[in-house]
């Protein structure tokens, strides 16, 4: 992925972190952050000795990257929603409104297989015979072996639960 001009330095604000700082603010391992920066995710100003330094406005950054990857969402498409922020002032709410707004529905889609997990996994575990293959109350005779691979009840279930949202 190329970085783009998010890449370059920038110049130091009078309120900045050291990526110690910054590691220990956001719960991110240094390590991570310089990976965030080489991707363009977060940017970082430099000292004359070359050290990295971070406005304070990257601790958004950060916690928005560390919410979405929660979510599910790839580094590139949190790379593709960060750069619809402005580089010359501070996201607004209305900014970071926008971009939640964008993961909505797959972050429904994952409340949808976590309440069926939550619902059902019980009762599969619960009949003692813990196979899919041999279970005659969800899969007589492994019917579901032609809806393809993976746990394709669960998955039918979420998905009508959220189409019925």
């Amino acid at each position: 992925m190329d970085p783009g001009p998010r890449a370059r330095p920038q110049a130091l604000s009078t309120d900045t972190l050291t990526i110690g700082e910054l590691s220990e603010r956001s719960g991110v391992a240094p390590s991570a952050l310089r990976y965030y920066e080489r991707l363009g995710l977060i940017r970082a100003g430099r000292t004359s000795g070359n050290q990295r330094r971070y406005d304070r406005a990257e601790l958004r950054r950060v916690a928005f990257i560390r919410i979405a990857q929660q979510v599910g969402v790839a580094l590139d498409e949190i790379a593709g929603a960060l750069a619809e922020l402005p580089d010359n002032r501070t996201p607004t709410r209305a900014d970071w409104a926008h971009l939640s707004a964008l993961w909505r529905t797959r972050l429904d889609e994952r409340i949808a297989l976590l309440e069926e997990l939550r619902d059902d996994l019980s009762e599969c575990i619960g009949c003692g015979c813990l196979s899919m293959q041999r279970c005659h109350l969800y899969n007589a005779g492994d019917r579901l072996s032609a809806d393809g691979p993976g746990p394709t009840l669960l998955f039918r279930r979420a998905e009508r639960r959220v189409t019925k949202d």
